[in-house]
């Protein structure tokens, strides 16, 4: 999936859909207590960057969770569907909501010293500290708005 097509995604009963068009092929996980809370366990997402286009959002609701980003969802079924800057220039989204979640590398984990000791992955990833993952973040937002 080098050059990534955009994909089609939806909820689990339909009432939200959407297309995305993923960065690259690569899916991260978050362990932060916020993302452990609100998808049920680990949110893995792959990165989609502005190309977020909502096609059916009668029933996808938006719960602002920092100054700066919101989770989206299903008011209909509950579907954990993606975490997005609050003005819509940076998403995420769960790779559950695409057709065949397989189609993504594992390759990083964030938030890692927020995890619970009770389970661990076996994949070789990437790992970073939440102080690592935000000056990373604002590295690279510096970058955009220099």
């Amino acid at each position: 999936m080098s050059d990534c097509a955009k994909l089609e995604g939806r909820c689990l009963c339909g009432s939200v859909r959407f297309s995305a068009k993923p960065v690259n092929d690569e899916m991260g996980a978050c362990h932060c207590s916020m993302c452990r809370q609100w998808s049920g366990g680990v949110f893995l997402s792959v990165d989609c960057g502005d190309s977020l286009e909502i096609t059916n959002g009668d029933d996808l609701a938006f719960y602002s969770s920092s100054q700066w980003g919101e989770r989206g969802f299903c008011k209909a079924c509950g579907s954990t569907l993606m975490w997005r800057m609050q003005d819509g220039s940076h998403s995420v989204v769960s790779i559950q909501a695409f057709e065949n979640p397989a189609q993504f590398r594992f390759t990083t984990e964030i938030f890692i010293d927020s995890k619970p000791e009770n389970y661990a992955f076996a994949n070789d990833t990437g790992k970073m500290t939440e102080a690592e993952f935000l000056a990373a973040y604002a590295s690279t937002q510096d970058a955009d708005n220099g």
